[in-house]
């Protein structure tokens, strides 16, 4: 029997508040680009997870409940949807000739995020995760092109597509409502003190920012 939605999104903030306590601050420069999952999502706005938490801590758990919403649409397509099932598939099985999909097979914490980090200005890279993967893919043909009415009748299926996905993502929001008081009671516990230490630290770096041992220049 299927799980209920109830159940999914309570194993899926049971699991990411069991990886919570592991997560660390990054020590890497941040990226310019906001997070296309993360940013204005409703599923953190439901667990009350505002701007002010880290962007790792959020999107362990907006992944998490994507997959609840991308897998329902999956069994949605596969039901109702023949075009658009067909479509997925055939890109299925182009994407399996790749032999390598850095992308694929990622722990919900990394799943989605760029490859690659931010280029240093003036330091290109000799190659990048990113660029690799084009590469393979360019190699296999690309699927057989579309009549315009099969085009038509896909986007069709894929706005329906779609609308699914966002009454599922309501719904699931509105179950997600109801775990917040753990979530933040868990962000106060394992993720507040580290963001904290962090702020005393750039503060006092901030009111000392030279060698305590340095004189600095003599008065004349």
């Amino acid at each position: 029997m299927e799980r209920s939605f109830e159940t999914q999104v309570g194993q899926a903030v049971d699991a990411w508040l069991a990886w919570l306590p592991r997560w660390e601050p990054a020590n890497h420069r941040g990226r310019i680009a906001p997070c296309r999952r993360c940013f204005g999502s409703p599923v953190l706005s439901a667990a009350g997870l505002g701007s002010d938490v880290p962007h790792g801590v959020q999107h362990g758990l907006s992944t998490r409940v994507k997959t609840i919403v991308d897998h329902a649409v999956a069994e949605y397509t596969s039901r109702n949807l023949p075009m658009l099932q067909t479509e997925l598939e055939q890109q299925a099985a182009r994407n399996r000739r790749r032999s390598y999909r850095p992308a694929e097979g990622l722990e919900p914490e990394f799943e989605g995020m760029p490859l690659d980090p931010e280029p240093e200005p003036g330091a290109p890279f000799l190659f990048t995760l990113t660029g690799l993967a084009a590469e393979e893919d360019a190699a296999i043909p690309a699927l057989p092109p579309l009549s315009d009415a099969a085009k038509a009748a896909l986007r069709q299926e894929v706005g329906l597509a779609d609308d699914y996905a966002n009454m599922i993502g309501r719904e699931v929001c509105a179950v997600l409502l109801h775990h917040r008081l753990r979530i933040q009671a868990a962000v106060a516990e394992y993720v507040e003190p580290q963001v904290a230490a962090m702020l005393d630290d750039l503060s006092r770096s901030l009111d000392a920012p030279f060698d305590p041992r340095d004189p600095g220049p003599l008065a004349s």
